[in-house]
Formats: C-alpha cells, structure tokens, sequence
C-alpha cells in the first residue's frame, strides 16, 4: 500500500471505530454536541474568515465559484444557525412500528444510522458543517472531501467541530476530513468498502459520473441541476417574469438555479422581450433557439450542447415550444431529474407537466431555488438526490438512516 492509501484507510478506520460509539448516544448528548459546535463556530468567526480568505485570492478558482466559496461572517452565522437548528430538528433513530403476527412473534422496525458516510463535494464550505450536522444527529461518522479550492477554509471548520466534539466527550473522529485533494485521494476514498457504508457526491455532472464510474462503495447521486422553468400559453406573464428571473439571478451558482426557458409559442412574443428588459441589468447572456432569435436578436445561438449544461453562471438557454407535451419531452431528454417548474393557470397543463415530468421536485407557479432542505422544513441538507433508490430530492435526516428489525418470540421455531 502507499502512503497515501494507508492514510485514507487509517481515516476511515477511525470513522468506522467512531460510528460504533456516536451510534448508540442519545438525542440530548448529541443535541449538545451539536449546540456546542455552533457555539465554537461562532467563537471561531475570526480564523474562519482568514483561512477563506486565504482561498477566496487563489487564481485558480473561477469567477463563478467564488460565491459558493465566500464564507464571511454573515454566513458563518447562518452556518451556526443552521447547526441549531438541525439541533431542534426530530432525531429519526429509534422509534418504528411494531406489529404481532398469527405465531405471536413481535416484529419492530426502527430507524439505525447508516454507520460511515463518505462526502465528496467541491466549492461550498458550508456543506462541510452541514454534513457533519446531519450525521452528527443521525448518529453516523462522516468522512468529508472538499475541493482544493477551499481545503483551507474546510481544515480549519473541521478542526473546530473536532475541538467541539471533544469538550463535550464525543468522538473527535466522527467528523474527519481528507487532508488531500488529489484525484488519486479521491478514487482511494472511494474504494473504502467495508469501511465506508455510503458515499454521497455533491457537486457537477463530472464530479457525479467520477464517483458513480470509480466507486466500489454504496453511491447516493446527488447535486447536478440543469434545470428548467417553462412559460405556458396560459401563464401570467407578470408571475411568469418574477420566477423566471429569481430561478435565473438569484444565486446562479447553486444547483436548483434555472438553466434553461422553456416558452410556449403562443406567448414567445409578448413574453420574451419583458424577460429580456428585466434581465438587462443583470448581466445574463442569453441564448436562444431560431425562433427566439427572431425574436431577440441580438442574442446568440443555442447549441444542442447548450440545453444539456448546467452553468452555474449568469447564461441562459431559450427555446421556444409548441405545447406542454413538447416541453415535457424536451425536460426528459435534457434534464438531470432535479427540478423542473412550469407556470400557468392552467389546471390539465398543470397536471400533465407534474406526471409527465421525471424529476425529484416539480414546481407549479413558484421558482425552483426551494429546492433545499432548509426550505421543505427538513432543516439542513446532505445534498438533493437525484437518483430513484433510497432517498430523493433534498436528504435530510431520516434519508441518513436505515432499517433494523427486531423480532421478540417465546420459543417459536419454523
């Protein structure tokens, strides 16, 4: 083994040794474990906002990461507040149902921490407390893998929830964190069978295909959203405007952020030079199929490789459609399955585009950007699953745990 290997494998190890201990803590110790976190995060503000600072002037990182790298000191806030309130959140583990059958034997199924949770991710600091938040409550050992673009920010949160942990005698080991961002770290990581339980990616299309082609581990797909809002012929244009424009600038970074406009030819006309007059001091470059283009045209093309991008930047595909039916087929064959909206008055097109459409969350009349945990009341997110096993749309807490049955007899035998 190399050095390298040896090191992941000691990592994991301890995480898999740590799991064993978190697991059987009960909801107060690890509400305190988590208030005390939030609390030495805050405490901390200071040295998180230097070592971020410190990644924020790398070269490397391209315009379009560097909100999802900020972590100032508003958002270290928001990091804590997050923590309690994951903290205040239901614990999943425990409970169940139980039933007795015919031969009197008492079956109980309860909810059991999944054990190690692996997460590779790229440019978002913020997940790196999120995620040790959530497998923290669940009662699970995590293992993270930030992107080089924030390995500082991410050693210093790591470091200060491990500090965290050990005042309030937990495990520091429950929250580790691979100290390197080489590829070769990554795909070791995520051959860790036996060790690790389930790996969770967060972050593009390539980072996802990666892990999904290279792991030899229990893959959970989360996080690429190449997602769409599509105008109706019987929208209200004034709505239409305001969601479409909110999907599209209000953090295009982020996964739930629209990429491409879907129009109904019956409205094109008038609706698309209002888009196009409110996105002008937004900097959005938008490009457009023919028919838009004759329309608005002063933009460029769209590319059949446009509709499939998820930008994470100020771009936007347009392209004008005949019917909801087309919309849906043009959904199906572009998408991710992450979340896909449509905006009308009409109940049947409402309703063909919620069953026609595959996709883990389908928006009537409002933006995609709910997409998220903290918005369906689940508290923080592990990351939206966008596959159809186990766990989908924003993963939560109860999407951390598995099953246990429990079966009580008096002698019966079969």
């Amino acid at each position: 083994m190399t050095e390298l290997e040896i090191y992941i494998s000691e990592l994991c190890r301890a995480a898999k040794r740590a799991s064993r201990a978190i697991s059987g803590l009960s909801t107060a110790k690890k509400n305190a474990a988590l208030l005390r976190i939030a609390d030495v995060l805050e405490q901390s503000t200071h040295e998180i906002v230097e070592a971020n600072e410190v990644d924020l002037k790398n070269p490397a990182v391209p315009p379009n990461m560097v909100d999802r790298l900020k972590l100032g000191e508003d958002r270290v806030r928001a990091v804590a507040a997050a923590v309690r309130e994951v903290a205040a959140l239901p614990d999943p583990v425990g409970g169940g149902e139980r039933w007795v059958r015919p031969n009197g034997l008492i079956i109980t199924r309860e909810r059991v921490p999944l054990g190690v949770i692996a997460i590779i991710y790229e440019a978002r600091p913020n997940v790196t407390v999120d995620a040790a938040a959530l497998c923290i409550k669940t009662g699970n050992a995590v293992v993270l893998r930030g992107g080089k673009e924030a390995i500082n920010t991410n050693r210093v949160l790591v470091g200060v929830m491990q500090r965290a942990l050990e005042e309030e005698g937990v495990a520091p080991a429950a929250v580790s964190l691979v100290d390197d961002v080489t590829r070769e770290g990554t795909k070791i990581l995520m051959r860790q069978r036996g060790l690790v339980d389930a790996l969770i990616p967060r972050g593009g299309a390539s980072l996802i295909k990666s892990v999904v082609e290279n792991a030899s581990v229990p893959v959970i797909e989360t996080g690429a959203g190449n997602c769409h809002v599509y105008i109706d012929k019987n929208a209200d244009l004034d709505m239409a405007v305001k969601i479409a424009v909110n999907a599209k600038v209000s953090r295009p970074s982020v996964c739930n952020a629209v990429e491409t406009l879907l129009v109904h030819s019956d409205v094109a006309r008038e609706f698309l030079p209002l888009f196009a007059e409110a996105l002008e001091s937004q900097s959005v470059e938008l490009r457009g199929c023919e028919r838009t283009r004759e329309i608005l045209p002063g933009i460029k093309e769209a590319t059949d490789q446009d509709y499939y991008t998820e930008y994470n930047d100020f771009i936007l595909a347009v392209k004008v459609v005949d019917s909801v039916g087309e919309a849906i087929e043009h959904i199906n064959k572009y998408g991710t399955m992450h979340s896909e909206a449509i905006v009308t008055r009409d109940i049947a097109a409402a309703e063909q585009f919620r069953r026609g459409v595959d996709a883990a969350a389908i928006y009537v009349n409002a933006s995609t950007r709910f997409t998220d945990g903290g918005e369906f009341g689940f508290g923080a997110e592990i990351g939206i699953s966008t596959q159809k096993l186990h766990a989908r749309g924003p993963m939560g807490l109860a999407e951390l745990t598995t099953v246990k049955y429990y079966v009580l007899g008096n002698g019966q035998t079969r």
